[in-house]
């Protein structure tokens, strides 16, 4: 089977350790192997940690009806997790997905329609499909940067197909879990951190540092300006580090 260039980041050791040896503001190990599924027209395989995401991005022709006749496109989501992606296995959907899903896929969706010139995609549709192999918190997140890589590739193939007029893609995007955990603010929670969490919080950030979708909750107790600023700081950190990995991985992935 032939090799796949993968770029990892393994971080940098900060100030407090946390349950798994890491820092507060410490990612855990990232790797994205792009063109991991041949037959799409974008993909990678996303490993944050323990948590595994497939990202694709499949071209289609035509756009639902209410875009149509615009001259314009569409970029659409979906997301789902596999039988076993959890310790006990989660039964698949039927005949529709759950709420929690439906929740993300329209997260994963919002969040890359913000960087598509949808004038430069024709009337075609790009679905989005992230599924989870293997779930250790930080899903969605990983969902949202695995599938910017898998949207690149597939507008790259796109333009040079002619179906896209280049620069489909105006900007970057990633996203990135951060919390409040022990009364600390810290930095891509895995599930040991997501359940006992005090807040949660979801932040989806551009190349040019701009806030596409901030998801927070106080989930143990109200939090204050101060520790908001504390989980920002992290989360805009923690995007810079995504967003030289994501780019790398587009190269490497239209130079195949």
């Amino acid at each position: 089977m032939e090799s796949r260039p993968s770029i990892r980041y393994t971080g940098r050791m900060a100030a407090t350790r946390r349950h798994d040896g890491r820092r507060a503001g410490e990612l855990r190990p990232v790797t994205i192997t792009p063109g991991f599924v041949g037959s799409a027209d974008g993909s990678c395989l996303i490993e944050l940690g323990g948590t595994r995401v497939i990202c694709t991005a499949s071209i289609t022709p035509g756009v639902p009806r209410w875009r149509a006749h615009q001259g314009l496109g569409w970029v659409t989501a979906e997301y789902g997790m596999l039988p076993a992606s959890t310790g006990q296995r989660k039964p698949r959907p039927a005949p529709r997905p759950d709420g929690r899903s439906v929740e993300i896929q329209r997260l994963i969706g919002r969040v890359l329609r913000a960087v598509v010139g949808f004038g430069r995609l024709g009337e075609n549709t790009v679905y989005l499909d992230c599924d989870v192999l293997e779930a250790d918190g930080g899903t969605r997140t990983a969902g949202v940067t695995g599938a910017y890589v898998a949207l690149s590739l597939a507008a790259a193939r796109g333009a040079e197909k002619g179906l896209f007029q280049v620069g489909a893609v105006r900007g970057a995007v990633a996203a990135v879990s951060v919390g409040i955990v022990d009364g600390r603010a810290a930095v891509d929670l895995d599930y040991h951190e997501d359940v006992a969490a005090e807040v949660d919080m979801n932040v989806a950030m551009t190349g040019g540092g701009k806030y596409v979708e901030l998801q927070g909750t106080g989930e143990g107790r109200p939090f204050d300006a101060d520790q908001l600023e504390a989980m920002l700081r992290l989360a805009r950190r923690g995007i810079r580090q995504l967003l030289k990995i994501q780019k790398q991985a587009i190269t490497d992935g239209t130079a195949r």
